[in-house]
């Protein structure tokens, strides 16, 4: 499942459940949406207890009717805007920006930087605005008001002005900052480490945009990710791969090799130890023991340490020997019967 989709679902879950809690939905219909919030989650693989998942996928401080305010805010001045350029479109010239609408500007300019040092970021927000009214042709005004917005947490908003500085000059880094800070606040990780990464092909030594791509990529969830394959045994690299430092015995192969030096076939017609335990099968249950921490704890067994001892010594013990001692005999069953061989 998509990151982005599930992010989308638990928005929708939380829009839901603070419907309930606050009373926008009917007494007599709250079960029923407990009920379908529950099955949206499960359809969508989205637990709202799960606090690991809900920290990744959340978008807070922003909110579903936040970012859907920001969405018919943004369509009115898209809208609005592309009124204005069908207007002027159908005039002979542009209009174009004087210099004292210019220095108008940078007035205003430099009241919001006054108003963001003392932290009056509403009205920072205003006094850019009217900077851009005077001149929509400075990045720098849309930058700076994308600086307010992050300062009150208002990241989508900030979203909008990154991007509008970048449309209106691509080559002005500090508006891919602006941008890679607010997605990572947003939590989208990959859209800021885009952002980042687009500023350092214009400013590779930028420090800053060095910083914010490192932490945006370190924090990247991989979609769909599903973990690594499961483990499948070569036996042929079996003996090779489970070895002890220094050819201790504290591998499977080591075992093998030192029972069939020895002669490690079973008294009465029994198997042969060493070819059981050169296997395939055999050894493909050895290194799911020793992932599981199993072998280790099969070769601190007391009978088993004592079968090694008389194997190293020459004394190889008979399958008679085996199975009438109770835990050999059950640690034969064990692996003897997955293998199909004599009970």
């Amino acid at each position: 499942m998509a990151e982005k989709q599930q992010r989308l679902v638990l928005s929708i879950i939380d829009f839901l459940n603070q419907s309930v809690e606050d009373g926008t939905v009917k007494a007599d219909d709250k079960e029923s949406l407990e009920v379908a919030i529950q099955c949206i989650g499960e359809a969508f693989g989205v637990d709202p207890s799960d606090e690991q998942q809900v920290s990744r996928l959340s978008v807070k401080p922003a909110t579903l009717p936040t970012i859907f305010d920001v969405f018919l805010k943004t369509r009115e001045k898209v809208g609005s805007g592309a009124a204005a350029s069908s207007s002027a479109s159908t005039s002979s010239q542009p209009k174009s920006i004087s210099a004292e609408d210019k220095a108008q500007a940078e007035k205003f300019k430099q009241s919001g930087n006054t108003l963001m040092s003392s932290k009056q970021y509403d009205k920072a927000i205003e006094a850019y605005t009217q900077a851009i009214a005077a001149d929509p042709t400075n990045p720098i005004y849309y930058s700076n008001r994308a600086a307010a917005y992050s300062s009150k947490g208002d990241h989508l908003s900030a979203v909008g002005d990154a991007e509008h500085a970048i449309m209106v000059d691509p080559t002005f880094v500090k508006a891919y900052h602006r941008l890679g800070h607010a997605q990572y606040s947003l939590a989208d990780f990959r859209a800021a480490a885009d952002a980042f990464e687009r500023g350092l092909k214009l400013d590779p030594n930028n420090a800053g945009l060095k910083s914010g791509f490192e932490n945006s990529t370190a924090r990247i969830v991989p979609e769909d990710d599903e973990g690594p394959p499961p483990l499948i045994p070569d036996p042929a690299a079996s003996a090779a791969s489970t070895r002890g430092p220094g050819g201790a015995p504290g591998g499977l192969g080591n075992i093998a090799d030192l029972l069939g030096g020895m002669g490690g076939g079973g008294g009465g017609g029994g198997p042969d130890l060493a070819s059981i335990l050169n296997n395939p099968q055999m050894m493909a249950m050895a290194q799911q023991m020793m992932a599981n921490g199993g072998l280790q704890g099969l070769m601190q067994n007391p009978a088993v340490s004592n079968m090694m001892n008389r194997v190293q010594s020459g004394n190889m013990p008979s399958m008679d020997e085996i199975m009438g001692d109770p835990t050999l005999r059950n640690l034969a069953e064990q692996f003897g019967g997955g293998m199909g061989g004599p009970r």
